[in-house]
């Protein structure tokens, strides 16, 4: 039988829990199961790894879910485009270029999670920032990530009840960015992470998982004309998650946690007074050790027998996972994964996107197209992501993800307009 290895439970701690309703509770262990990791026994042999399934886990993978909606339509593209006020989770770095008329804003966004299957479970971000400083060069900004994986029925070894408990997973950042010149800028975030998945009373032998981490990225913006239209090119880079890894029993068994690393493309052109295209293209890698394969020697031959997790320190394992996978530098390609959006917006008011995300077959098989769009006017904005999935689920498809934008900015503007009584 293949056994199924639950990154989001890499705990040991649900040894001696069960619980009644078996598909709620798969399901919401499995809450980041779209990488789901099949460790199946098998005769392939050490020499022919091209075709192997061998995906990187790591706990707590809700921070690398894409938290807004505007990215979400755009294939989860974001570390180069234009900054607002979810750029903590994107890209810190970028957060100085946003423009001085928009010196303070706020962000809240709602995203289901398996709705389809579980009615309870969502992701909520609400993120802010504030310019200060000379010129406004300076953004201090702060964000909140709460995961709620609904209600579990638990029961002893024997069936019995145990009664309900309501795991839930929260992360709180602080960053700051500057602008070091007019083009280039650099940022730093610092993050708490706290993931609580079954409490205590249902066993003494479980606690609450806490974990440290820190995000650096760096930006670069500059203005170029091309066959006389007025074009935007950006590039990015951000490094998040850099932090502890993570325990829910003992000191012993530590995890770690999704350190990942964002490279991107951003090129706006101005088509006319009224209409702008948006292209982007973003590559990710997880900077965590690639499982290893256990082998035993049979007829001579080396064959797999299952995988094991490495247990380097932080710092090692992010260095060694650039050249650790065993299917060698074709398998380590095969560990970045594509984001490719398109965003059209008309007077900079309506927006309309879509997007493609690539991943390989081997590191978890998702494919799928998003789409999207926005609104802005006044102090508002609305944006809308759509996710249809192409080779396999996801537990997004057919929802809805929302984001609300809140101009602080311009409502202190408008609220400082005098009123013009009426005659």
């Amino acid at each position: 039988m293949p056994k199924l290895y639950n990154f989001a439970s890499n705990l040991q701690t649900t040894k001696r829990l069960k619980t009644k309703n078996f598909k709620h509770t798969l399901l919401t262990f499995a809450f980041a199961s779209w990488s789901i990791c099949s460790l199946a026994q098998t005769s392939i042999t050490k020499d022919n790894l091209k075709d192997e399934r061998n995906v990187i886990t790591t706990a707590v993978p809700f921070l690398n879910i894409t938290p807004d909606a505007r990215s979400g339509g755009l294939g989860d593209a974001g570390v180069a485009m234009d900054p607002d006020a979810n750029s903590i989770h994107w890209n810190v770095g970028k957060l100085a270029f946003i423009p001085n008329d928009k010196k303070a804003g706020i962000s809240l966004s709602a995203t289901p999670w398996l709705k389809q299957l579980v009615p309870d479970m969502w992701l909520y971000y609400l993120s802010g920032y504030s310019k200060f400083g000379k010129d406004n060069r300076s953004v201090l900004a702060a964000s909140m990530r709460y995961f709620t994986l609904g209600e579990i029925q638990f029961t002893d070894d024997q069936g019995n009840p145990m009664g309900t408990d309501k795991p839930q997973e929260f992360a709180f950042d602080v960053a700051y960015s500057s602008k070091l010149s007019e083009r280039f800028s650099v940022g730093v975030a610092l993050r708490f992470v706290q993931s609580r998945l079954v409490s205590r009373v249902y066993s003494s032998d479980v606690k609450a998982g806490l974990a440290g981490a820190g995000d650096i990225g760096v930006y670069w913006k500059d203005d170029i004309k091309i066959s006389g239209k007025d074009v935007t090119y950006a590039l990015g880079a951000n490094i998040s998650n850099m932090g502890s890894k993570i325990t829910y029993t003992t000191d012993a068994n530590r995890d770690f946690i999704p350190i990942n690393m964002r490279l991107g493309t951003y090129w706006k052109i101005k088509m006319d007074e009224y209409n702008q295209l948006g292209l982007m293209l973003d590559f990710n890698k997880l900077m965590v050790p690639t499982p290893q394969y256990e082998y035993d020697t049979v007829n001579g031959q080396q064959i797999i027998t299952g995988r094991k997790l490495d247990n380097s320190p932080v710092i090692a394992g992010m260095f060694s996972s650039f050249g650790d996978a065993p299917g060698g530098f074709g398998e380590e390609l095969k560990e970045f994964t594509t984001s490719a959006g398109m965003e059209y917006w008309y007077d900079e008011q309506f927006a309309l996107r879509a997007g493609y995300f690539h991943e390989a077959k081997t590191k978890g098989g998702r494919n799928y197209l998003t789409f999207g769009i926005g609104i802005r006017y006044n102090v508002f904005g609305l944006d809308i992501a759509y996710l249809q999935p192409i080779s396999q689920r996801h537990p997004l498809q057919n929802t809805l993800r929302f984001t609300l934008l809140f101009d602080i900015q311009a409502f202190k503007s408008q609220s400082k307009d005098p009123v013009v009584p009426s005659k």
